[in-house]
Order: C-alpha cells, then sequence, then structure tokens
C-alpha cells in the first residue's frame, strides 16, 4: 500500500478525488456496474435478433430491472452515476427488444 499512497499523493486533485470517492474503483460500487456493461454489449448483439427468438419475460424482466436500479442509483448515498449509466443502457436496450417483441406478436 506504500507505494498506492505516494502514487495518490502526487496525482492531480480530481484523480485523488475519483480514487477515494465512496463510490470510486477502490470499491465494488465502481466495479459491480463496469462489470453490467457486458449486458449491454449483449443487448445490442441481439438488435438484430428475429422478433420470434425473443423471450419475452426475459426482456421483461431486464427492462424492468434497469428502470428499477436506474432509480436506486440516484437515491442512494452517494448518487452511483456509474450505476445508473449503466442501467439506463440496460433498460433501453431491454425496452427496445420488448417492443419489437410486442410489435410482432400483437401485430402492432
Amino acid at each position: 500500500r506504500p507505494h498506492f499512497s505516494a502514487m495518490a499523493s502526487s496525482a492531480p486533485s480530481k484523480l485523488v478525488s475519483f480514487l477515494n470517492h465512496p463510490a470510486g474503483p477502490k470499491t465494488i460500487f465502481f466495479w459491480a456496474p463496469m462489470m453490467k456493461w457486458s449486458l449491454v454489449i449483449a443487448g445490442l448483439a441481439d438488435i438484430n435478433r428475429p422478433a420470434e427468438k425473443i423471450s419475452l419475460p426475459q426482456t421483461l424482466a431486464l427492462s424492468s430491472t434497469g428502470l428499477i436500479w436506474t432509480r436506486y442509483a440516484m437515491v442512494i448515498i452517494p448518487k452511483n452515476y456509474n450505476l445508473a449509466a449503466v442501467n439506463v443502457f440496460v433498460a433501453a436496450t431491454g425496452l427496445f427488444q420488448l417492443q419489437k417483441k410486442i410489435r410482432h406478436d400483437y401485430g402492432l
């Protein structure tokens, strides 16, 4: 740890603030949302998936959790903007697939 402390003390103040933030890279509150970006990448990879192959329950669950966790990220202290951002994109990709599935199944 002495090396990290020496390095942090010589870094610009914004970097030190970022490193020491309660939701910064020294915490799970940073890394969990970073790993969740894989769901967004998977959702983007499925954009061209045929509507008949989309699971309605799974897409509804993914969209719902994205919306719920976006709200949660903004009411906790400290606010976790990284968590909010990833969940906005999880919800957006899920809602896109959900509307595609509903239009296909119900002929809208």
